[in-house]
């Protein structure tokens, strides 16, 4: 996936010189979506950045911004033991830089987590959609606000499976990636058709199977060098039939299953 890198990376750049861009990762599961995101990362590893994560769940396709509250969760370090009023502590601490007005943003965060209003935070009297629309507008702010102080890396995997508030964020920051140094990547299955039209700073990048010659490169990568016998290579390619997490699976299978024993030739 060479090529698929180089261009992530250029896209990279384009961010960073505040030419935001977006790209959409397609590809079936086990193609290699979240091992070029990987690649990307290690490539980017030295960069000043920040990186935000977050995943669409098949079990919370019901739950609004289900995703978001996720990230959240993890950015503020709360957990379930948590009580009401750690939650509002942290919310108020650690999510401070995600958030482009602290007095206003922090009780729709706290709404999100379902927490009750207090004092210092009295909640406003909103109906159920000026409270989506003000709570989209805070998230979308905070991130805007985070990417100005640092270039983004904004990581939005398996938007099939993400609920329609969610993607209703999702498209809010598709619109407003060009305006900040932030690259936005969205992965998802080939079924899935984003809700939004084509934008000009948009890159679809389509994950395909390996080819022969691509997969026996990525067997020879995983055997630090050495050559499996042709008849078990054969195999190998036939049966993982150009599915990345296929070959990396069988591979390994075949490597710990004490079949083979190395030689002094550089092969098995």
């Amino acid at each position: 996936r060479d090529h698929e890198v180089e261009l992530l990376l250029e896209r990279w750049q384009q961010a960073k010189e505040g030419h935001g861009q977006v790209v959409l990762l397609s590809g079936e599961a086990g193609i290699g979506k979240s091992r070029l995101i990987r690649a990307l990362q290690e490539r980017l590893a030295d960069e000043p950045k920040t990186r935000l994560e977050c995943r669409g769940s098949a079990y919370h396709q019901d739950s609004a911004f289900h995703p978001v509250v996720e990230l959240l969760e993890r950015a503020a370090g709360i957990t379930r033991q948590d009580r009401d009023e750690e939650k509002l502590a942290k919310i108020r601490s650690e999510l401070a830089p995600l958030m482009a007005n602290e007095s206003e943003d922090v009780p729709l965060y706290a709404a999100l987590f379902s927490l009750p209003a207090s004092d210092r935070d009295p909640a406003p009297r909103l109906s159920p959609q000026r409270q989506k629309q003000k709570t989209l507008e805070a998230l979308l702010g905070g991130l805007l606000a985070q990417a100005q102080r640092r270039p983004v890396l904004l990581i939005l995997d398996d938007l099939q499976w993400m609920d329609p508030s969610t993607l209703q964020l999702v498209e809010l920051i598709v619109d407003h990636t060009p305006t900040a140094p932030m690259l936005t990547l969205l992965t998802f299955r080939p079924d899935f058709r984003p809700p939004w039209p084509a934008r000009a700073h948009q890159s679809p990048l389509t994950l395909n199977r390996l080819t022969r010659q691509q997969t026996e490169l990525m067997v020879t990568r995983l055997t630090g060098g050495k050559a499996l016998p042709p008849e078990l290579l054969q195999q190998v390619v036939a049966k993982t039939d150009g599915v990345p997490l296929f070959v990396e699976e069988l591979t390994k299978m075949v490597l710990e299953s004490g079949w083979l024993a190395t030689c002094t030739c550089g092969t098995w």
